[in-house]
């Protein structure tokens, strides 16, 4: 089915019944149809906030996810709406709309954490709406990102499974809040601050060892520990007239009050410009397709009874991708053979070329859409299938040489086996005229244009046809002698001989440019594993980068305010972060060897490119 995007409405993507979460399939084949990078922005609050008209904005309409005007809560479940994203063409908007926290007929605050969970782990940039102020009711209305750490696992092994924010911050989105129907004066001690200024302050931790202070900082620390890029908007009263308020969709952007207009415009503004794609932990880029299987993923193990592990959910995707990608890439290779070989071709050679070429591009679409193979399994399986698709490629190319020269000689010869039916030749001076004959239908075969590379070999094996035909009219030709019919015999064997060394010779040519495209495709292998490595390797050094600089921030912050403990606690979280990143380069020794002898033991003579994969290996650790 054709992807149905832009959607001209939303629909309801993650079902919330009897308190149960189930994927749309109607939903999920619309997002799953997608194969362009998706910016993914999710809102959630408390019900009746306005929610819905802020997303309705970003999808350039004013009608679409559903605005209730009454007290029960319209939106249910999670709604979706793709959109073309009106700044990065290559992109998808993607704008996921919840139902309302806290509303009063669910009856089950679990089902919220859900939602509000499933939200962090769907969106790139996550929008919480609440109404009024930033106070401490608002804070503690925020009660959802404290449980985080017990809804969502990064770390399959227990041991590994730390609740460091480190971890969540590689896997988190970027968090805006959004303050409906604000009406105070943006200013501290007489001074005017900006809305990020006015939630950071906000953010601040209260310094008290009190269990009831310790519990209203606690919302306040998981936001600066879980999402350390923040940005605030304030958004006035969009209307006054209580009636008109209560179909909002309906209103004309003339009939908005001035200051909201202008402050949804910035909103979308920002939205626009600043929401990244929805990116995996190691830089691993999201599409529709992608982010759909994820939301399986995560909606099953909720189902289940099970919490989300984030790990098991990158490695799960990755065994569906790269499974895709070792298809697409091998799909790609035959469909360029079958469109780049014209056969026969006159030489192995020339085939091999085109494969080299096609092999290439092959690899690379794999290594584009492939992403953490471990111990380089797919790659190893499609090296083994493209190796298959070459020898296959190698005898469909000797059949049509073969049947092509078989076809010509059968009838470039049919005179000459009627003559020798005939007796034509069982007559004195009989086996110089059956000589002469045969060269000519030599000489013909020679002139036959792109007879392919198994054209010496079916002329052999058909003078070898005729051998037994021809010594007999050799040894009953009563024109020459016996001495003539003996060199004539010796003279035969020579020539039979001479091209058979001929034919070992092209045979053994063959081999070895067999093994020299086995070697360029484990060069070829190498160069584009350690070009994925390097570009893998630097996009996970700038995410643990961006980890530590907001680590760092943090920390500051908290020495700021007072709280040294914490600040050590988080100057501990760094020193680990640093030893683990250190690991992993001393690990990258051991993984590119294994690397490599797993390459070569797909190769039938790659024993022989020990020596150039040490080569590469010592060039790539200098």
């Amino acid at each position: 089915m054709a992807s149905v995007v832009p959607m001209e409405a939303p629909m309801c993507l993650v079902e919330n019944r009897d308190r149960k979460l189930t994927v749309n399939p109607k939903a999920l084949q619309i997002l799953t149809s997608i194969d362009k990078p998706v910016v993914v922005v999710a809102i959630v609050g408390l019900y009746r906030t306005g929610k819905s008209y802020l997303m309705n904005r970003l999808a350039g309409k004013n009608s679409g996810f559903a605005l209730g005007s009454t007290v029960q809560s319209e939106t249910k479940g999670i709604w979706m709406w793709c959109v073309l994203h009106p700044l990065k063409l290559d992109h998808i908007l993607v704008l996921l709309d919840t139902e309302g926290l806290g509303d009063v007929e669910k009856g089950d605050s679990m089902n919220d954490s859900w939602i509000f969970a499933l939200a962090v782990l769907l969106s790139s940039t996550f929008v919480y709406n609440s109404m009024k102020t930033i106070n401490h009711q608002a804070l503690e209305q925020m009660h959802y990102v404290t449980e985080l750490t017990e809804l969502i696992k990064t770390k399959s092994s227990p041991k590994a499974a730390r609740k460091d924010s480190a971890e969540f911050v590689g896997f988190f989105p970027d968090f805006v809040w959004a303050v409906r129907d604000f009406s105070l004066e943006l200013k501290i001690d007489g001074y005017p601050i900006t809305p990020d200024q006015y939630l950071e302050n906000a953010l601040k931790l209260i310094k008290d060892k009190h269990p009831k202070v310790q519990r209203a900082n606690l919302p306040r620390e998981c936001i600066r520990k879980f999402f350390p890029k923040r940005k605030c908007f304030t958004f006035d009263c969009p209307i006054y007239d209580k009636k008109l308020l209560t179909c909002l969709q309906n209103v004309q952007e003339s009939q908005l009050e001035p200051e909201f207009k202008s402050q949804t415009d910035n909103f979308c503004s920002y939205i626009f410009s600043n929401a990244k794609p929805k990116i995996l932990s190691g830089g691993i880029m999201v599409n529709g397709n992608r982010l759909g299987k994820l939301l399986e993923t995560y909606v099953k193990t909720i189902s289940s009874g099970d919490i989300p592990c984030l790990e098991n959910a990158v490695l799960s995707l990755a065994q569906i991708e790269n499974s895709a990608a070792v298809q697409k890439a091998a799909e790609h290779y035959v469909a360029l053979m079958a469109l780049k070989v014209n056969f026969p071709t006159e030489t192995l050679q020339d085939l091999l070329s085109v494969h080299t070429l096609c092999e290439k591009e092959a690899l690379s679409i794999f290594m584009k859409h492939s992403f953490k193979d471990e111990n380089q399994k797919f790659q190893k399986e499609l090296v083994q299938i493209l190796e298959t698709k070459k020898d296959g490629f190698i005898r469909q190319n000797e059949e049509i040489s073969t049947k092509n020269c078989q076809t010509q000689l059968e009838h470039l010869s049919q005179s000459l086996r009627q003559a020798i039916s005939k007796g034509t030749f069982s007559v004195s001076g009989g086996y110089n005229l059956y000589k002469k004959k045969k060269e000519e239908i030599i000489n013909n075969y020679l002139q036959v244009p792109r007879k392919g590379l198994k054209a010496d070999e079916v002329l052999q094996k058909f003078l070898q046809s005729l051998a037994v035909t021809e010594d007999s009219i050799l040894q009953t030709d009563q024109a020459l002698t016996e001495q003539e019919k003996a060199l004539q015999d010796e003279q035969f064997k020579r020539e039979a001989a001479e091209k058979e060394m001929l034919l070992l010779k092209q045979q053994q040519v063959e081999i070895h440019q067999n093994m020299e495209a086995q070697q360029r495709t484990f060069e070829e292998n190498i160069i584009q594993l350690k070009r994925k490595m390097e570009e893998e390797r630097n996009k996970i050094l700038e995410e643990q980068n961006m980890i530590l600089d907001a680590k760092l921030k943090e920390q500051k912050k908290l020495l700021e305010e007072g709280f040294h403990e914490k600040a050590e606690e988080i100057n501990t979280q760094m020193e680990n972060l640093q030893k683990e990143m250190r690991e992993a380069e001393s690990k990258k020794s051991s993984w590119w060897l294994s690397s490599l002898d797993g390459l070569m033991a797909i190769l039938p003579n790659a024993g022989k490119f020990v020596e150039l994969g040490l080569n590469a290996f010592s060039r790539f650790f200098k």
